[in-house]
C-alpha cells in the first residue's frame, strides 16, 4: 500500500510540473509571459513567435536555443531585426522606413538579473522554418526555450493575427 502511495504522489508531481512548463511558468527565476505567434499566408515557408521573458532571479541568464515539434516546422531560431549594412547583400529583410531591414539569427540572448526582455515585432524574435502548414489564428504552437542556467522551459504560443 505504501509503494502505490508514492507511486501516486510521484504522478501527481509529475502532472503538476508538465502542467506549470506548458502554461509558461517560471524556471530558475525566469517567467514567460505574452506569448504568441503571427499568422501565416498559405505559402509562407517561415513564422515568428515573441514573448516576455521576465528574470526574478539573483543571476544573470540567456536564452541559447529553442526547438519546435517538426509537426509545426523543421526548425527554430532566434532571431534579430537589424539595419543592414550597405555593402551586405545577404539580406533577407524588408525597407522599413528608408533603411534596409534584415533578420539574423544570433547564439544568445541576455537575460539579465531583474530585467524583463521583449521578443517582439521589429527586434528579437523566434523564427519558425520551414512551417510543416501554415499558422491559423486560435490554434497554439508549443516552443521548447533553452537558457543557459535554468534549464529548458516549454511554452505555449497562441497564433494571433496581432499581438496581446
Amino acid at each position: 500500500m505504501k509503494r502505490t502511495s508514492c507511486r501516486r504522489r510521484l504522478a501527481i508531481a509529475s502532472v503538476l510540473v508538465v502542467t506549470l512548463a506548458a502554461c509558461g511558468g517560471g524556471s530558475g527565476g525566469l517567467e514567460v509571459t505574452e506569448a504568441w505567434a503571427r499568422t501565416s499566408p498559405a505559402m509562407a515557408e517561415a513564422g515568428a513567435a515573441y514573448m516576455q521573458i521576465t528574470n526574478g532571479g539573483g543571476a544573470d541568464d540567456a536564452l541559447v536555443g529553442v526547438s519546435v515539434d517538426p509537426a509545426v516546422a523543421r526548425s527554430a531560431e532566434i532571431h534579430e531585426t537589424v539595419m543592414a549594412e550597405a555593402d551586405d547583400e545577404a539580406t533577407h529583410g524588408s525597407d522599413m522606413g528608408g533603411g534596409m531591414m534584415e533578420m539574423r539569427a544570433v547564439d544568445r540572448l541576455e537575460i539579465p538579473a531583474g530585467e524583463t526582455v521583449s521578443l517582439q515585432p521589429g527586434g528579437y524574435h523566434i523564427m519558425l522554418l520551414d512551417l510543416a502548414s501554415p499558422l491559423e489564428e486560435g490554434s497554439t504552437v508549443e516552443l521548447t526555450l533553452t537558457f543557459e542556467n535554468a534549464g529548458e522551459l516549454v511554452v505555449t504560443a497562441e497564433v494571433r493575427a496581432t499581438g496581446p
